[in-house]
């Protein structure tokens, strides 16, 4: 499988665009990439999931508060957001673009979920506020 600039899905979620540029299908459902591009601003109110992720900044500046500490990201910084931990990211640029990887295939079926019904989705898939 191979992914080129501009290629993948594009879902709309209430905080981003979302561009899946691997999916669970490309993997086995071994795991996920995906490329955010989320505005200025708070994203999502702080919640788990029940899978860990990977952020990793390409381009501006964002902060990841995570279990209650915040971690300002710029273009290069990475974080590991551990399952179940409470988090939520604030966008201080005019935009960011970050890669989310996840081990598995929920990531995936969670955005598809999210991008169609909104907030419904978040109960079927285990996210809590």
């Amino acid at each position: 499988m191979m992914s080129t600039a501009g290629e993948g899905p594009e879902l709309t979620v209430p905080d981003a665009t979302i561009t899946v540029r691997i999916s669970g299908k490309d993997t086995d459902g071994a795991y996920e990439l995906f490329e955010v591009d989320a505005p200025r601003g708070e994203a999502a109110p702080p919640h788990r999931t029940p899978w860990p992720k990977v952020y990793y900044v390409l381009h501006g500046r964002m902060a990841v508060l995570l279990d209650g500490e915040l971690h300002d990201l710029s273009p290069g910084g990475a974080i590991v957001i551990p399952a179940n931990a409470p988090h939520t990211f604030t966008v201080h640029t005019p935009s960011v673009q970050f890669l989310a990887f996840a081990v598995g295939d929920v990531m995936g079926a969670f955005f598809r979920d999210l991008s169609v019904n909104g907030f419904e989705a978040l109960e079927r898939h285990g996210v809590t506020l």
